[in-house]
């Protein structure tokens, strides 16, 4: 029987928006972190000087991460949880709900398989 040690969700998000306002991600990023009922430790946003901003939440079960290009309405995000009975679909929702995108990709991969 397989057993996993996490679970890495990777979310592309298009057609976004509040793609360059490091209040909002840094919200996003608290708020997708209650959504996985994960316990935060720490919140860094950094705004690029032309456009764009990047985050994370680094959390006891492993991370949220986003990274924006405003000149595309692109967003990618990840959130990396080692709490296997995480909702990250409601970690999804929390993330939409700040971006609103036109587009969503969701691509899950799951991480320390063990024979």
């Amino acid at each position: 029987m397989m057993k996993q040690l996490g679970r890495h969700v990777i979310l592309e998000m298009w057609e976004a928006t509040n793609l360059n306002d490091a209040r909002i991600l840094e919200q996003a990023l608290r708020d997708t972190v209650e959504a996985v009922d994960g316990h935060l430790l720490d919140v860094r946003v950094v705004e690029f000087p032309v456009h764009g901003v990047t985050g994370v939440a680094i959390i006891s079960e492993s991370h949220v991460a986003v990274h924006t290009w405003p000149e595309h309405g692109y967003a990618a995000i990840d959130i990396f949880t080692c709490n296997l009975e995480a909702d990250v679909d409601a970690g999804i929702e929390a993330m939409k709900k700040h971006f609103l995108p036109g587009q969503v990709q969701v691509m899950e991969v799951r991480r320390g398989l063990q024979g």
